[in-house]
C-alpha cells in the first residue's frame, strides 16, 4: 500500500474536481463537518454508552464519547503523520502536511459508533437473535445464506458504514458523500458477514480484523470501491476481504484508550470506585509519563478530588498515545504491507495496565446493577419493535400493519421495485437508528403500556 492512494480525498458519488480546494480546509476536515452537522451523529447524546444517564448529567453518552475519540485519533494521527512524512519526505511535495492524518483519523473515530443501535451491543443481540428465532422469515423472504448472516450476526459497524454510504430514497445516493480515505479508515474489520474467524482462508493467521465485518451484502459493491480507490490489498480471490486502512489501527486504538480509562471515571463520578481506587489503577500510568515524579508532585498539590481524577485520566491517555505511536512505527513495515493485523493497544508497554487491572475495573463496573437493567430492557424493548414492524411485510393486508406503515417515516418505505432483502433491511434500519428515549417510548405505546399525550 501506498500513501498517494491511500490518502484519496475524492469523495464517493462526487466526480466534482477543485471542490476541496479550499486552502483553510482540508477535504478531510470538511468530512468531520459533514459527520458532526449530521441527525445521525446528533441522535448519539441520547446513546447509552456504559451507563444510564443520571439527572447529574456527569457521565458519558456516545456523543461525548465519540468526540472524545476523534481527539485522542488526531493526536495519533498527527504524530504517525510526522513519523510518515520523515519515513517519505516526497510525500510533502504533494502538499501533504502531518495534519492530514490527523483530520482523517478524526473524522473517522468522530463515525465509529454511528452506527450503534440504541442500548448498545444489546441493541446488536437483540437484532439478530430476533432473525436467530425467527428462521422462516429466510425461506418465506427468499433470502439467500450471506444475506441472512447481515440479520442473524448483525453488526453495528457494517450499520455505521451503511449510514455513511447511503441516503434516504430518491436523493442523491452515497450518503454523507465522505472522502474514501475516511470511508476506508472507518472499516475495522473490512470484511463482509460471511467472512469471520470460522471461515478465514488462512486459519493458522490470527486476524484482529476478522472479529466483526464492516458491511453488509447491500454495501458490498461500495466497499469494493472504496478499497480499489484507496489501494488496500485483497485477502481473497472474490475480492471482498481485505487488509485494513494503515490508519484504522489508530481508529481503533483511540477507542480502546478512551474507553479503558474514562469508563474509570464515569464509575468514580457515579460512586462505584473510590478515589484511592482510581489512584491505584491509574498512578502507575502516570508514573510512566515522561515527568513521572513532576506529575505525581503535581498530583498532589492539587486539592479537589474530581480534578484530581480528571488529572490522573488526563495523563494516562497522553502515555498510552505516545505508546502506541511507538508500537505504529515499529510495526510500519507490517502494516503496510498487510500482514499485520493486531490491536495496537494490545502490543503496548503498558499492556500489563491497560489488560490487567484497569480492565478488571472496567469489567467490574459492567456489571453494576444500572448497568444489566438497562441491557436487559434494551433487548426486550428492541425485539419488541421488531416483532411489530415485520408484520407490515409478514402480514401487509392486516388492518394494524397499515397503521404501522403510517408511523414509520417515508424514508424507509419500500415500494415493488425493492427486494426482499432489502426491505427487511429498512426495518432493521429505522428501529437501529432510533434513540434509546424514542425506542423506549415508542415500544411503551405500541404495547399500551402508555398513551401518547394529544
Amino acid at each position: 500500500m501506498n500513501w498517494n492512494t491511500l490518502l484519496n480525498n475524492h469523495r464517493l458519488g462526487d466526480s466534482r474536481e477543485g471542490y476541496d480546494s479550499m486552502a483553510y480546509r482540508s477535504a478531510f476536515q470538511r468530512d468531520f463537518d459533514r459527520i458532526i452537522f449530521s441527525s445521525a451523529f446528533r441522535r448519539m447524546q441520547d446513546k447509552t454508552q456504559v451507563f444510564p444517564v443520571p439527572e447529574s448529567d456527569f457521565v458519558h453518552n456516545r456523543l461525548t464519547h465519540s468526540l472524545e475519540v476523534a481527539m485522542v485519533g488526531r493526536s495519533l494521527g498527527n504524530l504517525a503523520g510526522d513519523f510518515i512524512l520523515n519515513k517519505h519526505p516526497e510525500l510533502k511535495d504533494n502538499d501533504i502536511t502531518m495534519n492530514i492524518f490527523g483530520d482523517i483519523i478524526a473524522a473517522a473515530a468522530l463515525a465509529h459508533d454511528l452506527g450503534n443501535p440504541p442500548f448498545g451491543h444489546n441493541g446488536e443481540d437483540a437484532i439478530g437473535d430476533f432473525f436467530t428465532k425467527n428462521k422462516f422469515i429466510k425461506k418465506e423472504f427468499n433470502i439467500n445464506d450471506h444475506q441472512w448472516r447481515d440479520f442473524t450476526k448483525y453488526e453495528g459497524n457494517a450499520a455505521g458504514f451503511r449510514l455513511l454510504v447511503n441516503h434516504h430514497p430518491n436523493e442523491v445516493n452515497s450518503g454523507m458523500r465522505l472522502t474514501f480515505a475516511t470511508l476506508a479508515s472507518f472499516a475495522k474489520y473490512p470484511r463482509p458477514s460471511q467472512f469471520d474467524k470460522e471461515t478465514l482462508f488462512d486459519k493458522d493467521k490470527k486476524r484482529t480484523s476478522a472479529k466483526k465485518f464492516s458491511f453488509f451484502n447491500s454495501e458490498e459493491e461500495i466497499f469494493a470501491e472504496t478499497a480499489k480507490e484507496t489501494g488496500l490489498i485483497s485477502l481473497s480471490s472474490d475480492n471482498k476481504v481485505f487488509a485494513r486502512h494503515p490508519l484504522a489501527f489508530l481508529v481503533e486504538a483511540a477507542d480502546n484508550i478512551c474507553y479503558r480509562i474514562i469508563d474509570l471515571e464515569d464509575g468514580y463520578k457515579l460512586g462505584y470506585l473510590t478515589l484511592k481506587e482510581i489512584e491505584e489503577l491509574l498512578t502507575p500510568l502516570l508514573m510512566r509519563s515522561k515527568n513521572g515524579e513532576t506529575s505525581l508532585l503535581k498530583y498532589h498539590n492539587i486539592k479537589d478530588a474530581g480534578e484530581k481524577v480528571g488529572y490522573l485520566r488526563a495523563v494516562s491517555i497522553s502515555v498510552l498515545i505516545g505508546e502506541t505511536k511507538e508500537v505504529f512505527e515499529q510495526n510500519y513495515e507490517a502494516i503496510m504491507s498487510g500482514e499485520f493485523d493486531t490491536e495496537l493497544t494490545d502490543l503496548i508497554k503498558s499492556v500489563d495496565l491497560l489488560e490487567g487491572s484497569i480492565k478488571k475495573a472496567n469489567i467490574f463496573l459492567y456489571q453494576r446493577q444500572p448497568v444489566i437493567e438497562i441491557e436487559l430492557a434494551g433487548y426486550e424493548v428492541i425485539y419488541g419493535l421488531l416483532e411489530k414492524f415485520m408484520q407490515i411485510y409478514l402480514n401487509p393486508d392486516h388492518m394494524l400493519s397499515k397503521k404501522l406503515l403510517r408511523i414509520m417515516p417515508e424514508q424507509f418505505h419500500a415500494d415493488e421495485t425493492v427486494s426482499n432483502y432489502d426491505k427487511l433491511m429498512r426495518i432493521v434500519d429505522f428501529i437501529a437508528r432510533m434513540t434509546d428515549s424514542y425506542a423506549l417510548n415508542l415500544y411503551r405505546r405500541l404495547s399500551g403500556q402508555s398513551l401518547p399525550s394529544v
